[in-house]
């Protein structure tokens, strides 16, 4: 049986956690949300294939890497000069949890065969010098161009925002990879979006089956909320059709926007489902969604009685002041 030291034990309780370290991270960025092509989930629709970088991580069942490639973004993309970060191997495992599992070596090994992985996919540049580690940011689309700062101003430079709560809260720890790809397409479009299972292969390239994973998986978190649409549908055998639409909770609500959010360039992309004529009115650089048809919007009886009985007690108190 395996005994531990006071001294081993005094340094088990200092030792930084994979959290601490990852909140670190993102403090020393100063970034209170991630910004991420949109690119990657999903290619602009004058590409031949919608499929993103993100459905080769799916396809992999790479969760690790995946992750890895999120806090590189967040590591990387808020120092302009050479949009690059070094750090010690250990570090790297740390911040990726693998050393929970793993020796000290093995997992230095795991850490830089992960960052290799995202390297072959055109994502990052990586080297080594002795125990460091380097990495260089590339563009998310996977061309291997060099990275810029996304500004939202044309639709390849369109983004989403992470909010740093995703690491800071350790939801990043419970998510697995059909939930994680899933809360990338929510945070992708507008709130109150609809994600059909069956359009899964040919938008994102995964499998409706992982798709509705996903959405479960987010349900369960509490990341994502949602609601029903119902549709007249004159020719259906109940006269209307139902769907859902999701939206992302509070907690993954961007915290502060960039400068340039004020004239409407906040990064926002357009919808990858069908449209309808009725649309809502969007800022340049916004999606714009699908309204609800008058007769589809659902009014509680309760909240109707509630506003008329306040409507009819202002009015009496007015004209018993004058």
């Amino acid at each position: 049986m395996k005994t531990t030291s006071l001294a081993e034990q005094d340094v088990q309780a200092v030792r930084a956690t994979g959290r601490e370290t990852r909140t670190e991270l993102l403090r020393r960025s100063a970034r209170a949300d991630v910004t991420l092509r949109k690119t990657f989930v999903q290619a602009p629709r004058t590409a031949d294939s919608r499929r993103g970088p993100l459905h080769e991580f799916v396809a992999g069942r790479d969760l690790r890497g995946l992750k890895a490639y999120l806090l590189i973004v967040a590591a990387c993309s808020n120092a302009p000069d050479d949009w690059t970060t070094r750090h010690d191997s250990a570090v790297w495992a740390r911040m990726m949890d693998i050393d929970r599992t793993a020796t000290e070596q093995a997992a230095r090994t795991g850490a830089w065969r992960t960052l290799r992985r995202l390297q072959k996919r055109s994502l990052i540049d990586c080297s080594r010098s002795g125990s460091s580690i380097c990495v260089t940011l590339l563009r998310e689309d996977g061309s291997g161009c060099r990275y810029e700062r996304p500004l939202g101003t044309r639709e390849e430079d369109l983004y989403l925002q992470i909010p740093s709560a995703f690491w800071t809260k350790g939801y990043d720890e419970q998510v697995d990879l059909p939930s994680l790809a899933l809360l990338l397409v929510i945070l992708r479009e507008r709130d109150w979006s609809a994600f059909p299972a069956e359009r899964a292969p040919q938008w994102y390239g995964w499998s409706a089956d992982t798709h509705e994973r996903g959405l479960k998986g987010l349900l369960e978190l509490g990341l994502v909320e949602r609601r029903q649409e119902f549709r007249k549908a004159p020719l259906a055998p109940s006269g209307f059709t139902m769907a859902y639409q999701y939206q992302r909770t509070a907690v993954l609500r961007a915290r502060k926007r960039r400068k340039h959010a004020s004239v409407g360039l906040d990064g926002a992309g357009e919808p990858t489902g069908p449209r309808t004529s009725e649309t809502a009115t969007a800022r340049p650089g916004e999606a714009t969604s699908p309204a609800l048809p008058r007769e589809n919007i659902r009014v509680s009886t309760t909240a109707t009685a509630t506003a008329t009985a306040t409507a009819t007690a202002t009015a009496t108190a007015t004209a018993t002041a004058e």
